[in-house]
């Protein structure tokens, strides 16, 4: 549950954690689910607001990596965070709206992946001209080698720089086989770079953009996960072989059946 007109942590108010009142937790009413202003992303809130979001957001993600899911708590966040206790609380009090904040986080931390050039989740894409809805693959690469420069790059990256991201991933991946509530947020999240990657193989001339796209998404997370978190991580592929291996997988699906540009 959203709720509204409620101070933040650490504005002064008597009503908030390590607030004048010295009322710490017991002091104020957390929501149930995220404070307002926009997504569990901060996306639309106050500047300040946005920055506590990000930062609670970012020590989630990194206690999922060291602790994994049972080592994630309001209480952990609060303290790694170096917040007064209950701030955590304030934004998200339940374990679900903790999730759900996290998530947030690292969606919008794997949108920065493609480098600027994919919208932040949540925001709100400049619509076509004639006021359709905005197609992302417009904003990606149109040609082949263009697509396979760009994910070679993602997933390499992600392989080595983005290791910890993809681990927090996984461990919300495998939380939300338990948990319906999460599940629509984290297929939600997903959404956004599937419907790209349709987007893609439609421009490419696909005549099937949405089982390739699939596919081709299923290709690179399988790649990463390997590399991550399965048994090839000792001796992740490097660039130049996982860019051959997009190449080919691009030029299987689309062979000779692939229809001209514009038909």
């Amino acid at each position: 549950m959203i709720t509204s007109g409620s101070p933040e942590p650490g504005t002064g108010s008597a009503s908030e954690p390590g607030g004048s009142s010295g009322g710490g937790p017991s002091g104020s009413k957390p929501a149930e689910g995220l404070a307002s202003g926009g997504g569990a992303s901060g996306t639309g809130a106050a500047p300040g607001k946005r920055a506590r979001l990000d930062l609670l957001g970012d020590t989630a993600v990194r206690l999922l990596v060291e602790r994994g899911m049972r080592g994630l708590t309001h209480r952990a966040v609060d303290e790694t965070a170096g917040l007064p206790a209950g701030s955590t609380s304030y934004y998200a009090r339940t374990r679900a709206a903790l999730l759900e904040l996290t998530l947030a986080r690292m969606t919008v931390l794997e949108a920065g992946e493609f480098g600027g050039v994919m919208p932040e989740p949540g925001s709100a894409p400049v619509p076509a001209a004639d006021g359709a809805p905005p197609d992302l693959a417009a904003l990606l690469p149109q040609d082949r080698d263009g697509v396979v420069e760009l994910l070679a790059s993602i997933v390499s990256d992600a392989i080595r720089g983005g290791r910890d991201q993809k681990i927090a991933r996984y461990e919300l991946a495998l939380e939300a086989t338990r948990r319906p509530e999460l599940r629509g947020a984290y297929d939600d999240a997903g959404r956004t770079f599937r419907t790209a990657a349709v987007g893609i193989m439609r421009a490419l001339g696909s005549r099937d953009p949405a089982r390739h796209g699939r596919f081709l998404v299923t290709w690179c997370e399988g790649v990463m996960f390997d590399s991550v978190a399965g048994a090839g991580w000792d001796e992740p592929p490097s660039r130049d072989e996982i860019a051959l291996g997009i190449g080919e997988l691009l030029d299987g699906m689309l062979g000779a059946t692939a229809r001209p540009p514009g038909e």
